[in-house]
């Protein structure tokens, strides 16, 4: 995925760029197991947004997960409203690549947030690995009081073990859920589509048990 800025800083709502008032096109259906992205979504199902870098390799990860009804990449914590791809890499739009997880009523939101932590390194700040630029930051964006305490209970387990293996403090973005906007056709599901593709997704080496399986 081509950089065209390598910002650290995000920008203020004065030098954002103005974006659009109707979303880009994107797709209309997951490429692997045909729902619609943008729903109608199971009734009771909930959405939970995590920003780990690249977002093909993100997406890669959550989509075959049991109890998960579909995925798409895009955009979201920015200023620029209905951004495209290329206005999100000059880093002034303030956006980070995410992954949108809709997981059906009963999955344990904690088992979505192990995966979470565990497979991108979220010490990093405005980057991840080799992508470097705020688009880049780890983010997770849920929705209401009680998933931002879950959220930051697994946030301090998890820092206290990376701690413990010689890593610098967790710099991972907790908030509510801002708008999502879907990124452009081309990038949904774009590693089923290219095998071979580049991921730039990797990980500490640390697990921690922090919460798994299906609710009661």
């Amino acid at each position: 995925m081509g950089l065209f800025r390598q910002s650290s800083t995000l920008p203020g709502a004065n030098e954002a760029l103005p974006g659009r008032p109707e979303p880009i096109e994107t797709a209309q259906t997951h490429f692997v197991n045909g729902h619609f992205l943008a729903g109608p979504y199971p009734e009771g199902s909930k959405q939970v947004l995590f920003g780990m870098g690249c977002f093909w390799g993100a997406e890669r990860k959550f989509w075959s997960l049991p109890g998960v009804y579909v995925t798409a990449v895009g955009y979201a914590g920015g200023v620029t409203p209905n951004p495209t791809y290329e206005e999100v890499c000059t880093g002034l739009t303030g956006h980070t690549e995410v992954v949108q997880v809709v997981y059906e009523k009963g999955v344990d939101l904690a088992s979505l947030l192990r995966v979470f932590w565990e497979n991108h390194d979220p010490t990093q700040g405005m980057r991840q690995g080799n992508d470097i630029g705020t688009q880049y930051r780890s983010a997770v964006y849920v929705t209401g009081e009680a998933e931002l305490a879950l959220v930051e209970a697994t946030r301090r387990t998890f820092g206290e073990a990376l701690r413990l293996a010689g890593y610098p403090p967790i710099t991972t973005e907790v908030a509510e859920r801002p708008p999502f906007y879907f990124a452009e056709a081309y990038h949904q599901q774009y590693l089923a589509k290219n095998p071979a593709g580049y991921c730039g997704l990797g990980g500490t080496g640390v697990s921690c048990a922090i919460g798994t399986g299906v609710a009661a």
